[in-house]
């Protein structure tokens, strides 16, 4: 069976919650890119301490590796 990608963004990754969480968490990766902590390519996940993507205070972020981020879920 495929995917049907236009639904998927339809029914959830285009809800306004998921955009506004999906743009708090790249706002976080440029974030750490100007801090110098993070680069293009390195194979790293920004890692929101308290669960929240929302929020991106310094002391919440930290960066590791895509796995064990995704892993934490």
């Amino acid at each position: 069976m495929q995917r049907n990608y236009s639904k998927e963004y339809k029914d959830y990754h285009g809800k306004p919650d998921q955009v506004q969480k999906r743009s708090s968490r790249n706002k976080a990766r440029r974030k750490m890119s100007t801090m110098g902590k993070a680069k293009k390519g390195d194979g790293k996940d920004v890692h929101h301490k308290d669960g929240n993507p929302l929020n991106n205070s310094k002391g919440n972020l930290t960066l590791m590796g895509r796995s064990k981020n995704r892993a934490l879920g």
